[in-house]
């Protein structure tokens, strides 16, 4: 990805910035900024980086709607050219708005996935430009995935 172009790191706190914290060679010297929930992890990052805070929706519609809103204003806002993803649910609206502007998606199927698909990752299967598993047995669930082993 060219230096010039601004990155998304959207993720649920917790576990999954944790994930993608481990990243950091991907997006290092290159603009970003992150979008995740106001959780313990997530407000200490937010202390040395860009943080936007959203709501967590947790399958409630209205709260999936104001992150929803919330989301849109970032993208609209920063417009990165490109969102990578660990999940869940927090990540889930930013990516189909980068979709819906036709920005590129990457998304990792979670590292504690390893019986059975995260729901997050089954919405993002089809519609990721790049979907990245981190067990060769998520290739079952997601055959058109790429491994590339785990972040840890």
């Amino acid at each position: 990805m060219e230096r010039g172009k601004k990155i998304c790191l959207a993720c649920s706190a917790g576990g999954h910035l944790t994930e993608l914290i481990q990243l950091e060679r991907a997006w290092v010297g290159r603009k970003h900024f992150f979008v995740s929930d106001k959780r313990n992890n997530a407000i200490a990052l937010s202390k040395r980086e860009r943080v936007y805070f959203v709501v967590c929706p947790r399958r409630n519609p209205l709260k999936l709607l104001a992150n929803f809103l919330q989301s849109l204003w970032i993208f609209l806002k920063e417009r990165p050219a490109v969102v990578i993803s660990t999940g869940a649910d927090t990540a889930i609206p930013i990516c189909f708005i980068a979709k819906l502007f036709r920005k590129k998606v990457v998304f990792i199927e979670s590292f504690c996935r390893v019986a059975s698909p995260s729901l997050s990752g089954k919405m993002m299967y089809k519609r990721a430009d790049l979907f990245l598993v981190q067990w060769k047995q998520n290739l079952e669930f997601f055959p058109e995935a790429k491994y590339r082993g785990g972040v840890f």
